[in-house]
């Protein structure tokens, strides 16, 4: 078994790698250091932290990680990030470099010329000064809490003459407000820009105009906290509030990470870590002139249509797109949708159908992330106002987005929705919604279910997958799961649905197991799997003993991946392979052989323990022939991915996939688009 840290960051190295790939559009590659950056965030936040918490459990530590040492894995963390962190800021300078080359410059405060200094100071004085609030720092003084995510300048005010003088401050740099790059005056056909902090330092003189000193130096940093939310047990409070209340500590957390410029003054990096309580055994990492690279994400399109990625604009279904009835089409047959090959409106469209039609009596949905302008709840408001009954599961766990979904209950609530905050002990990630219509023979139910969020902006750059259905087999078993969220002790049987924790790890055993029997048996036998993350220890255990038996499994693996494959006499059977490119791979299928009558599922649910017994997940067959091979077809053409496809082998290197007889170069990405242009047009 890989450990899932260590996996996580080989995951996250891949994207460093779209950043370092010459192919991939200029613009674009400074957005994935962007990704990278993000990414490695989280991770501080939530996986260190959990590490940090582990090692306060003493003699039982190495037992809950499976016999590797906690403080020997953050060692061995400490050392892949700063062997990533010397990879990035390489990456960035090259980037930068061939940016200069096609006429793009990003400056700093030092190399403005007359133009743009005036530039910059009309904008420091109409926009930002008025924004800024520098502290000043005393050994007497409690240090300020920072806020993580957030640039600070680290100021030191010197007197040549009497250093005993010297005072330091602090400053946040207010990316919130004036986001992170500014665009200065183009000179003929160079474009220039300048990065906020920079735009500080070049007015700084006029922030401190009241002290007397010779100059004024400046450095940023940058700190991660715990973000870990701990809820206390009082009975007498909603879980709104207690989210609410652990939302507020996390404001104050355990700091898990801090970055700083390695070129601060000695004196001004010892004042601020002895202020913060921290060691040099702590994340102390020291880097460049900046940080929050999370903002490079948002890196302005300037310059030429080349330096970006050709638009792939999302494409229309053939069998939704002539202005008939959307429920009318589900009521006869299955429909798949693609994200972000398909268009997402789709699924709002129902909605919006479903909530003026007059023969629909309810909607239920359960909602873990929305969009900050979401549609999804424009129309779910709006059905109430047309007087349907509509339910809505709101997950209040969803990392990151609890103080969103919070204040979306409010809204909802007002609206006259009936909200429902979760199941206690199990964290709802279902991604399904119920449309029940009345008709003239009783009754007839519309169902979703998919593998991403309800959220429009996610669907633009992740892939997922989308089965509506009126199958009476599905959607009772849709509504027996929102029986289940009104009365939590009320558990169904499911026939159809694999639902966590209810069936899901049973069930995919048994599939696993049928695989195992027919190979011993001379049959064919196979397994081709794709998912976000494979870290259940059975479930790996499991597809070790179908190698051993002779099964040939495929993998198709975006981030952690604790299975080994190739390794003789153990999973000899198994590849697996991991696909980084323009969109986000997100979507989750699982397709078992069955003696020559494949079983297709599609599913919100990794194969993590969380997935399988610690939420309420939905995995659902797909039984239409023409869907499974649009489905087969799909993954296909990821497997043969030779551009963006890397090999997850033993040796846990992100080697490219290369095949040396490959008749073409296949990036899959681009291929599924044109696969499903070209189901467009047969249909037209």
């Amino acid at each position: 078994m890989v450990n899932r840290e260590i996996s996580w960051l080989a995951f996250n190295e891949r994207v460093l790698q779209e950043a370092m790939d010459e192919s991939v559009p200029l613009i674009e590659r400074i957005r994935f250091l962007g990704i990278f950056s993000n990414n490695r965030d989280e991770f501080f936040r939530v996986r260190v932290a959990t590490l940090k918490r582990i090692i306060k459990l003493g003699h039982k530590a190495t037992s809950y990680l499976q016999g590797n040492d906690p403080q020997a894995l953050l060692e061995e963390i400490h050392r892949l990030v700063l062997r990533q962190e010397r990879k990035f800021t390489r990456c960035y300078r090259q980037i930068i470099h061939e940016l200069q080359e096609k006429d793009i410059h990003i400056v700093d405060e030092k190399n403005l010329n007359v133009k743009q200094a005036a530039f910059v100071e009309n904008f420091f004085r109409e926009k930002i000064r008025s924004a800024l609030v520098p502290i000043l720092l005393g050994n007497k003084k409690d240090f300020p809490s920072l806020k993580e995510q957030t640039i600070y300048l680290a100021i030191k005010m010197i007197h040549k003459k009497e250093p005993d003088k010297n005072r330091f401050a602090l400053m946040e740099v207010p990316t919130t407000h004036f986001g992170r790059f500014l665009i200065l005056p183009q000179d003929k056909n160079s474009k220039y820009l300048i990065l906020l902090e920079d735009v500080i330092r070049h007015c700084l003189s006029q922030v401190f105009t009241l002290f007397n000193f010779d100059s004024i130096e400046s450095y940023t940093i940058k700190m991660t906290r715990d973000a870990e939310l701990d809820l206390d047990d009082d009975i007498s409070k909603t879980l709104a509030a207690k989210i609410s209340k652990s939302l507020r500590n996390r404001a104050t957390a355990r700091l898990t990470r801090l970055i700083y410029d390695k070129k601060m003054p000695e004196d001004l990096f010892n004042f601020i870590v002895r202020k913060l309580k921290i060691t040099r055994k702590d994340n102390l990492i020291a880097g460049g002139r900046y940080h929050n690279f999370r903002d490079f994400i948002k890196f302005p399109y300037i310059g030429v249509q080349k330096l970006r990625n050709v638009s792939l604009a999302p494409l229309r279904h053939p069998d939704l797109d002539d202005n008939r009835s959307l429920l009318s089409v589900i009521a006869k047959k299955d429909i798949l949708l693609y994200y972000p090959y398909h268009v997402f409106n789709y699924v709002i469209d129902i909605l919006r159908e479903a909530a003026i039609d007059p023969k629909v009596r309810s909607i239920q949905i359960c909602l873990y992330r929305v969009a900050s302008d979401s549609k999804i709840i424009n129309a779910l408001t709006n059905a109430v106002k047309n007087g349907k009954s509509v339910t809505v599961l709101l997950e209040l766990h969803a990392r990151f987005d609890e103080e969103a979904n919070i204040a979306w209950s409010g809204i909802l609530t007002e609206a006259g929705v009936k909200v429902i905050h979760g199941v206690p002990g199990l964290k709802v990630h279902s991604k399904i919604f119920l449309i029940t219509r009345k008709e003239d023979h009783g009754h007839k139910q519309f169902a979703h279910i998919g593998t991403g969020n309800f959220h429009e902006g996610t669907a633009r750059i992740y892939t997922d997958h989308t089965l509506l259905t009126s199958n009476p087999k599905i959607t009772k078993e849709i509504a027996k799961i929102f029986d289940f969220f009104r009365s939590n002790y009320k558990v169904s049987r499911y026939s159809e649905l694999t639902v966590s924790p209810i069936n899901t790890r049973r069930n995919f055993l048994k599939l696993i197991n049928v695989e195992i029997r027919n190979a011993k048996a001379g049959k064919q036998a196979w397994i081709f799997l794709k998912m976000n993350n494979l870290l259940d220890e059975v479930l790996v255990r499991k597809l070790y003993d179908a190698s051993a038996a002779g099964v040939r499994i495929r993998i198709i693996i975006r981030g952690i991946c604790a299975l080994v494959p190739g390794v003789k006499d153990l999973s000899e059977n198994i590849e697996a392979r991991s696909i980084v490119d323009r969109f986000l791979e997100h979507s989750r299928v699982v397709v078992f052989c069955h003696a020559g009558k494949p079983k297709y599922y599609i599913s919100s649910a990794d194969w993590m323990v969380r997935n399988l017994d610690k939420r309420i997940e939905v995995s659902v067959p797909v039984n239409d022939p023409g869907l499974q091979k649009q489905l087969m077809d799909v993954l296909e053409l990821q497997w043969s991915d030779n551009q963006k496809a890397r090999t997850i082998s033993a040796e846990g290197l992100n080697n490219y996939h290369k095949e040396a007889n490959a008749k073409q170069m296949v990036r899959s990405q681009i291929k599924i688009y044109e696969y499903y242009q070209g189901l467009l047009k047969a249909e037209e």
